[in-house]
């Protein structure tokens, strides 16, 4: 461990898989203390086991992250288990790829919430703290589907510019607190979370997506950079990606 956030207390939503969990254990590997939440109990259980195996200290918050019960919840645990929070990453999210006319409002809804209730509840109630100790840095995982419109995929582009725009109004409102927000927009990465519904299995692995790790090493960078100076945006595509 080279030690770049030794004592450094870091929650991330959505930490079961994917790019949280390459997250959590890119930041572990650097001394961060981790809060991991998501909804599979045996899955974080596992990714903590790793962590403690690697000599890091990590501590599970199962619960669904559309619900405020549980950002409140995890947030009792980080300053109870480490006594305070430095970073948020918001992660957890759901995607759904299918025309407009194939979209059901329970459809609708389950990405609103995924995407946007997720990410207001955790940012609402980690604020706060940050405020009050003036320093910390807010991340979002959004998605090159909140920088470009793509046919298909209409609500769930409405729901990542919406993590965009709340970043980037929170930058403003929060940056003279000494808090850091940024947002992290991937193009396609190999997941579960690719999958969504509408795509299959073997498009995503034969695909030239992004891995998580390539992700993780941007929020990575985003939760080391130098004290005077903050990421607002990171947008990311994978080179197997042609040029138009």
């Amino acid at each position: 461990m080279s030690q770049k956030l030794a004592g450094s207390v870091c929650m991330i939503t959505g930490a079961s898989a994917g790019i949280g969990r390459a997250s959590a254990l890119a930041l572990a590997n650097e001394g961060a203390y981790l809060v991991l939440t998501a909804r599979r109990q045996h899955r974080l259980d596992e990714l903590v086991e790793t962590i403690h195996s690697t000599g890091g200290r990590a501590v599970a918050v199962v619960g669904d992250a559309r619900e405020e019960e549980t950002a409140i919840r995890a947030m009792t645990v980080a300053q109870e288990r480490f006594g305070t929070l430095n970073i948020l990453i918001n992660n957890v999210g759901v995607g759904n790829y299918k025309p407009l006319t194939a979209t059901s409002a329970q459809d609708y809804d389950e990405m609103m919430d995924g995407n946007v209730r997720s990410t207001f509840l955790f940012t609402r109630h980690a604020a706060p703290l940050m405020i009050k100790q003036q320093s910390g840095t807010i991340l979002i995982i959004s998605s090159m589907a909140g920088i470009y419109g793509f046919a298909g995929e209409a609500v769930y582009c409405a729901t990542k510019f919406a993590q965009v725009g709340f970043a980037q109004a929170l930058d403003k409102e929060l940056h003279p607190y000494g808090i850091k927000v940024g947002v992290i927009c991937p193009g396609g990465v190999k997941t579960e979370f690719a999958l969504g519904k509408g795509r299959t299995e073997e498009s995503v692995a034969q695909s030239g997506m992004l891995d998580p790790e390539d992700v993780a090493g941007a929020v990575l960078l985003a939760c080391t950079q130098s004290p005077h100076s903050r990421i607002i945006e990171i947008q990311m595509r994978p080179m197997a990606e042609p040029l138009t």
